[in-house]
């Protein structure tokens, strides 16, 4: 990962920007503490697309814990009108 100071970024956005297409770009203040990282689109979508994922498994193992009532095939059927 590249990482360049705050002020570094602000000369030469367009530079890290194209950076940031290849591998995320960290941008520092005061020597050190992380203030951004930049990423592109694609890894930006990549990523948030991996959370929801990972709270939809979350959300069915909580789901799986608790089944709640359940119905035969055969009252399903006929609560369907099938």
């Amino acid at each position: 990962m590249t990482s360049v100071t705050l002020s570094q970024f602000r000369n030469n956005q367009s530079d890290y920007i194209a950076a940031a297409q290849r591998e995320p770009v960290e941008i520092t203040s005061r020597g050190a503490t992380r203030r951004a990282v930049l990423v592109s689109p694609d890894l930006f979508d990549r990523a948030m697309a991996a959370l929801e994922d990972q709270e939809d498994i979350r959300a069915a193992a909580e789901a799986r814990k608790d089944p709640g009532p359940t119905v035969s095939h055969k009252e399903l059927n006929v609560e369907l009108g099938l």
